[in-house]
């Protein structure tokens, strides 16, 4: 029979086989059940991962946010869940892509405009970097900011040409890297911040910065004149710092040498001048006694060192023969 729109007002109730609608009767007391019970199942029972939390929306409007585990809503689509992963460590390239990215805003289709810039010093650059960030506040994250990971690329890019327009081309190239990632990671974060994004920058870093590709030949000619000279520099301070403290040594060894020279023959003198004094006061005590004393002490220094000697009066005129005495002696000494 048949139901369209058009034959409606043609249809006889009363040559409907009733009997075929109750074939369906199992069907609907049992199946509907069923497959409501399922779907309500399947609509009220959700899970969050170990690194993210789930926004709980209801028609719309945001409830509360949940961290990770199996969690209930409320089915047939009156609860929205949506998973944020806040403990994952997301980042953007800019003026270069990563193949096989997973996170859309990850890279820009225009990397070429994007890794052009002008520094302070009105010279061109190459400058590419990347940002790792984490969510740190969900809510803030999906309902404040129409597409948050465009929004950061557009923040991004334009903080860093403002921290490269501060600098000259060569702190932009050389010395001034770190400095600038410190600064441009400050400034992002306040942007971001202002913004309401609930984004936590971890880290801004510089990848490749070179000057144009026109220019490199001439701008690493000039680095290496730089680089040489520096070498030169450090050569020359090397040998300074070589023969300068080895000079000052000798000069220091010698003037402690002279000094501790100096040192000695005075003490001696002093000695010498304090034994004198000690034996003139002796002598002017006993004039004969100390002359005695000294010819004696100074005899005992000197007969040791004469060898074997054997002294006899001169006036002696006859020798006992068993001394076997001869006028020739050792040394030509008697």
């Amino acid at each position: 029979m048949n139901f369209e729109r058009d034959h409606r007002r043609d249809i006889d109730w009363r040559n409907i086989d009733w009997g075929r609608i109750e074939e369906f009767r199992p069907f609907l007391l049992y199946g509907v059940p069923i497959m409501l019970l399922v779907i309500f199942a399947y609509t009220s029972i959700y899970t969050v991962q170990a690194e993210s939390q789930g926004v709980v929306l209801r028609f719309g409007k945001y409830v509360k946010t949940v961290d990770p585990g199996l969690r209930f809503k409320i089915p047939f689509g009156i609860d929205r869940v949506s998973v944020v992963p806040v403990k994952r460590q997301l980042k953007q390239e800019f003026g270069f892509g990563t193949e096989g990215a997973l996170d859309a805003t990850q890279f820009s289709s225009e990397q070429e405009e994007e890794r052009s810039m002008v520094t302070g010093d009105l010279n061109a650059a190459t400058v590419e970097w990347i940002i790792q960030y984490r969510i740190r506040e969900p809510q803030l994250f999906l309902f404040e900011v129409h597409n948050p990971g465009d929004t950061l690329r557009d923040i991004s890019e334009s903080v860093m040409r403002t921290v490269v327009g501060d600098r000259t081309v060569d702190e932009v190239i050389t010395v001034g890297r770190q400095e600038i990632e410190a600064d441009a990671l400050t400034q992002l974060q306040e942007v971001v911040n202002k913004y309401r994004l609930g984004l936590s920058i971890d880290q801004v870093q510089l990848k490749n910065v070179n000057p144009p590709l026109p220019v490199q030949p001439s701008f690493n000619e000039v680095n290496q004149a730089q680089q040489e000279r520096e070498k030169m520099i450090n050569v020359a301070n090397g040998e300074y710092n070589k023969v300068v403290p080895r000079a000052s040594g000798e000069a220091e060894q010698k003037i402690q040498a002279a000094e501790g020279y100096a040192l000695k023959r005075v003490n001696e003198a002093a000695g010498d001048v304090s034994r004198f004094n000690a034996v003139l006061t002796e002598f002017l005590k006993a004039p004969e006694v100390t002359k005695r004393r000294i010819y004696i002490e100074t005899m005992q220094e000197v007969v040791p060192n004469l060898g074997k000697k054997i002294i006899i009066d001169e006036e002696a005129s006859q020798i006992l023969p068993l001394l076997q005495l001869s006028t020739e002696t050792q040394g030509g000494q008697r």
